[in-house]
């Protein structure tokens, strides 16, 4: 019954306009610092926690040990056994997550404000005390070789893959957060402490709660909860270099059907022009069918059933990346069809409607993004990684806004190149070498 309880609550809880948040920013006596929406309507709570660095923060020669780490931390903490601590945490109708990628370890948490503070104590264990049996370490292994092996076999993984290992080479963001399956089966208990300590450390360290909490409550909660973390973790990795040349790499891959990933050098959200290229690539790729890849691509030629571009703002690099699938004997057509496309759209001749219609979807799209207080504790997660000031919500679509025909244009000449491309092709097109 309490887990039905709770699942109406998350279909119930704060689904507001973006600019109706109101945002405390809240420092602990311990000097944990934190963003919070206070929603007193709903006794639900939504809490995430997000350390800088992610799995790129691998000990050498270790590939894969943060990933690992992360999926074992609530496999038994104290003295609690897996099961135990599955029990309790379904016994008080909570919900953690864990979650890590190239850049960031996240801990999400949702809690009834009647169990908030047993809720609390368990979500502790699991980040203060977590066991690490070498019996869980194991179960886990098991099923991160098995998606090793499963993404082996898969062609949008192997594209995935080779794209990133041709972009970013030895660097962390040029393999994949699981390692290999060599790298994976040398991994002992005693790594995953030190995974651990790592990443989870208070330097790198943000936090937002959105519910029924208040500032008064909140600071005390999260002494408790993250106050023993070590204070500071392994050094940050350094910046990566973008290898990427323009041309074809292909991976054979007995498939009837090509996968494609492409991509060159893109733009942070640092930039003064990056509002300028994210309405250029609403217009080029991300706009569904009315985007011009989409309308060349599909719907004039049917090389594809879908194509997409999308910008990626990576800690550590900036890139422009796209893809689609296309028949063997189809796909070398819809490179060059996308190489013409990225070349016309280099020359920043865009029409009226293509603006409007790009910052009319773009802003009209962003409040929706706003549902739940688990979204919304996400999103202020991700502003603060990203170091927005807690008005953005209130400014970005006036910054979507404001851009013109020629911010457009000016970035499309600065930023789109498509001699630059670098197309990576799983499977076995004709005409391509």
């Amino acid at each position: 019954m309490i887990r039905l309880l709770l699942a109406g609550l998350f279909a119930l809880t704060l689904s507001v306009p973006a600019r109706a948040l109101d945002i405390q920013q809240v420092t602990s006596e311990g000097g944990i610092k934190a963003w919070l929406v206070e929603a007193h309507d709903i006794p639900f709570t939504a809490l995430r926690i997000s350390f800088k660095g992610g799995a790129s923060l691998d000990a050498p020669n270790k590939r894969g040990e943060i990933n690992l780490m992360t999926a074992t931390l609530e496999e038994g903490a104290g003295d609690m056994s897996a099961q135990d601590f599955a029990a309790a945490e379904e016994g008080l109708a909570a919900n953690f997550g864990f979650d890590v990628g190239d850049d960031t370890l996240t801990i999400s948490a949702r809690m009834l404000s009647e169990n908030r503070d047993q809720a609390v104590d368990l979500l502790r264990q699991a980040l203060i005390n977590p066991r690490f049996d070498q019996s869980a370490v194991d179960r886990v292994r098991g099923q991160v070789q098995a998606i090793i092996a499963s993404n082996a076999q898969d062609p949008n993984a192997l594209a995935s893959k080779t794209f990133a290992h041709e972009a970013f080479g030895d660097h962390p963001y040029g393999s994949s957060i699981n390692g290999t399956a060599d790298s994976v089966a040398a991994l002992t208990r005693e790594d995953m402490f030190d995974a651990k300590a790592r990443v989870m450390a208070k330097d790198r360290m943000v936090v937002s709660a959105v519910g029924d909490i208040t500032a008064a409550q909140l600071g005390p909660m999260l002494d408790h909860l993250l106050g023993d973390l070590p204070a500071t973790g392994a050094d940050m990795p350094a910046p990566a270099k973008l290898a990427l040349t323009g041309g074809t790499t292909v991976v054979d891959f007995d498939t009837p059907q090509s996968v494609v990933v492409f991509g060159q050098a893109g733009i942070g959200m640092d930039d003064p022009d990056f509002f300028a290229a994210f309405v250029l690539n609403q217009i080029l790729g991300a706009g569904g069918f009315s985007s011009r890849l989409m309308d060349e691509v599909r719907e004039k030629r049917g090389l594809t059933y879908g194509i997409y571009t999308y910008l990626v703002d990576q800690d550590l690099a900036k890139t422009w990346q796209g893809g689609f699938s296309s028949a063997n004997d189809k796909t070398a057509e819809a490179i060059e069809v996308v190489k013409d496309q990225w070349a016309k759209a280099a020359t920043g001749d865009i029409t009226d409607k293509e603006l409007t219609d790009a910052k009319t979807y773009l802003t009209g799209a962003y409040p929706l993004r706003f549902d739940g207080n688990g979204q919304i504790a996400g999103i202020l997660a991700g502003m603060q990684l990203s170091d927005m000031p807690a008005d953005y919500i209130n400014t970005r679509n006036a910054k979507i806004d404001a851009v013109t025909k020629d911010d457009v244009a000016r970035v499309a000449k600065r930023l789109l190149k498509a001699d630059d491309l670098r197309f990576v092709v799983v499977g076995k097109p004709t005409g391509l070498e």
